[in-house]
């Protein structure tokens, strides 16, 4: 069964107080209506997967602030990936350099397939062990990165701060409980993946 692509989502907040939520275009057109009543605004704008900010140019009419979004949004879909060699660009394999050791390369050549499908073998296999781990990591940095923008100067922040490095989600949530509610109620979705992994079967 596959899977569709889910549509980036970010949050937007003034201040303490949450403005707009949801895909980036929502999220702008939010964001350029809360400018016509208060030009003073100044507001932030996180990745909801990774907290990283975003940028939205709001300047001008509703018209044109959409185009440049849309533009933007167009390019980044569009732009050519590298090629540099054989491949199947087609399936969607990508070829580049991998710098091993002869005796890597014997062993990788006398498998099944050859090197490039033992290669992916073995990747995915990485992958598989290593996802449950990768999840908390993820959610762990995504949380602090949060924190450390809207919060820095929250009471308890370094205590916060260590409880969710340590993984400890109750004293993480008792720490936090101060903090204005909106912050507190976006950083809690982003700390779920900190805290909880899935197990696999």
């Amino acid at each position: 069964m596959t899977t569709e692509p889910t549509t980036p989502t970010c949050t937007a907040f003034a201040g303490n107080r949450r403005l707009a939520g949801g895909d980036q275009e929502s999220v702008a057109l939010a964001l350029w209506a809360e400018l016509q009543r208060d030009p003073t605004m100044q507001p932030l704008v996180f990745d909801d997967a990774t907290s990283a900010p975003l940028e939205f140019d709001l300047r001008g009419s509703q018209a044109e602030m959409l185009a440049r979004l849309r533009a933007a949004a167009a390019a980044a879909d569009t732009a050519p990936a590298a090629r540099s060699g054989p491949g199947r660009p087609k399936l969607g394999v990508v070829p580049r350099e991998v710098t091993l050791l002869p005796r890597h390369w014997d062993w990788l050549n006398a498998q099944p397939g050859g090197a490039s499908v033992a290669l992916r073998k073995l990747v995915e296999e990485a992958r598989r062990a290593t996802e449950g781990a990768e999840k908390l990591r993820h959610g762990r940095d995504a949380a602090y990165r949060f924190m450390a923008a809207m919060a820095g100067n929250a009471p308890d922040y370094d205590e916060a701060a260590r409880a969710l490095f340590a993984g400890d989600a109750a004293g993480f949530a008792r720490h936090i409980e101060t903090w204005p509610p909106d912050i507190r109620a976006h950083l809690q979705k982003l700390a779920q993946a900190a805290f909880a992994v899935e197990s696999k079967p």
